[in-house]
C-alpha cells in the first residue's frame, strides 16, 4: 500500500493516518508551519518531515532520546542549515556539502529543501512488516543541472535501524557533478567505547586542528600522540568545546560495508555504510554547555572543507549522461547481542 502524502493532511492537531502491524503513524503540523509524521513501532519512536528535507528528529528508544542535543528544539521553516539544525539524520549535497562559501551554503541546497512529492509506503516481506517513507526533489537550473534526488527510510516493526536508500538521477544529456553527506547525529553516552572498522594511526585518522581554548589545543596534542583516547566517551578527559572533526578512512567487509558503533552495556547506537560509495567517514564530536553531539561518523564522498577544497583535491564525483545510482546507509539503535556480533565481524574486517 502506497499513500500519496499532501500538505492539506498536516494540522495543529495530530491525526492517525496509518496503524500498520505494530506501527502508528501520526500526522501534525508545527507552530513554525513545518509538516510532520510522528511514527511509533515496538522499539522506537521518531519525527519526519516528509516535505522539510525528509529529515529525522526526535529519534527514542524505549521512550529515551538519543539523537543529539542543540538549542533547536524543533523543525523550523528555514533554508539557513545551523537554524535549523536539532533533528538526528540530514541528507547533505548535492552541489557541494561541508563548509560555505558565497556561492555554496552550509551543507549544500538539499537539507532544507522543500520536497515535490511525499509518501509511505506498508509492507511485509521476509523480515516481517515494515513501513518506508519516502519522497523526491528535483533540482533544475537551466543549462547548468537537472536531477531527482529520491531518499527512502525502510524501519521493520521490531526494529530501530533505519536503512537509508538514496537514489540519484541525472536527467540531463550531460555528466552531473554530485557531492553527499549522510549527517547522523547521536547523543553521546558517558563511559561508551567507540568502535569503528578502521585502525587508529595516521594513515587511517585525521585530526583537523581549529583555533579555541589552551584546553582545546591540549587535547589535540594528546590526541596526535594517541588517536585511541577518543573511543571511550568521557567528558571530564576530553575537549569538544565549540566541536572537532576527524577523517577516517574505513576498511570494509566483503560486501563493502563499514561498520561504526557506540557501545554501552544495553545496546549501541550503530550505522554501516557503503565504503567504496562514500568513501569518506567524518567524525564530528560537539560537546559544550549548550550542545552534546556524537556524530560517530558522517559518511560522505570527501571531506567537510567545503566546494572549492573538495574540488582541487578530486573528491567532486561525476554521474553520466542521464545516469542514476543508488546506495544504501543503515543507521540505529541495536541490542547488546547485536552489538557483539557487529564487533565480531569489525574485529574480522581489522584481522
Amino acid at each position: 500500500m502506497k499513500l500519496n502524502l499532501q500538505k492539506n493532511f498536516f494540522t495543529c492537531e495530530k491525526k492517525t493516518l496509518i496503524k500498520h502491524g505494530e506501527f502508528k503513524i501520526k500526522a501534525f503540523r508545527y507552530d513554525s508551519g513545518v509538516e510532520a509524521l510522528k511514527v511509533e513501532n515496538e522499539k522506537c519512536s521518531f519525527i519526519f518531515t516528509p516535505f522539510k528535507g525528509q529529515q529525522i528528529w526526535h529519534f527514542k528508544i524505549d521512550g529515551e532520546e538519543i539523537s543529539m542535543q542543540t538549542e533547536v528544539k524543533e523543525p523550523q521553516n528555514t533554508m539557513t542549515y545551523l537554524k535549523n539544525y536539532g533533528g538526528f539524520l540530514y541528507h547533505c549535497g548535492l552541489i557541494s556539502f561541508g563548509a560555505p562559501d558565497a556561492e555554496h551554503p552550509h551543507h549544500g541546497e538539499i537539507p532544507n529543501e522543500i520536497y515535490d512529492k511525499a509518501y509511505i509506503k506498508c509492507g511485509e516481506d521476509e523480515g516481517g512488516k515494515y513501513i518506508v517513507l519516502g519522497g523526491e526533489l528535483e533540482h533544475n537550473t537551466a543549462f547548468v543541472r537537472h536531477y531527482k534526488f529520491k531518499p527512502e527510510v525502510k524501519l521493520y516493526e521490531d526494529s530501530s535501524v533505519f536503512k537509508i536508500n538514496v537514489t540519484i538521477e541525472n536527467l540531463r544529456s550531460y555528466p552531473l557533478e554530485w557531492t553527499y553527506l549522510c549527517h547522523i547525529n547521536f547523543r553521546p553516552y558517558e563511559g561508551a567505547e567507540l568502535i569503528a572498522s578502521t585502525k587508529y594511526d595516521s594513515d587511517h585518522i585525521k585530526l583537523y586542528r581549529s583555533e579555541g581554548s589552551a584546553e582545546l589545543q591540549d587535547y589535540f596534542d594528546k590526541l596526535e600522540k594517541d588517536f585511541t583516547i577518543m573511543n571511550k566517551v568521557n567528558k571530564s578527559e576530553q575537549v569538544y568545546d565549540p566541536e572537532i572533526c576527524f577523517g577516517i578512512k574505513y576498511l570494509s567487509d566483503e560486501n563493502n560495508r563499514a561498520y561504526t558503533m557506540q557501545v554501552t552495556d544495553k545496546g549501541a547506537c550503530y550505522v554501516s555504510h557503503p565504503a567504496d560509495v562514500l568513501t569518506n567517514g567524518v567524525r564530528w564530536i560537539s560537546r559544550t554547555n549548550n550542545e552534546d553531539a556524537m556524530g560517530m561518523v558522517l559518511p560522505a564522498t570527501g571531506e567537510h572543507l567545503g566546494y572549492e577544497n573538495a574540488k582541487e583535491k578530486g573528491q567532486i564525483r561525476t554521474l553520466g549522461a542521464e545516469g542514476k545510482l543508488s546506495f544504501t546507509i543503515e543507521a540505529g539503535y541495536i541490542t547488546a547481542d547485536e552489538a557483539d556480533t557487529v564487533r565480531k565481524k569489525i574485529e574480522g574486517i581489522l584481522r
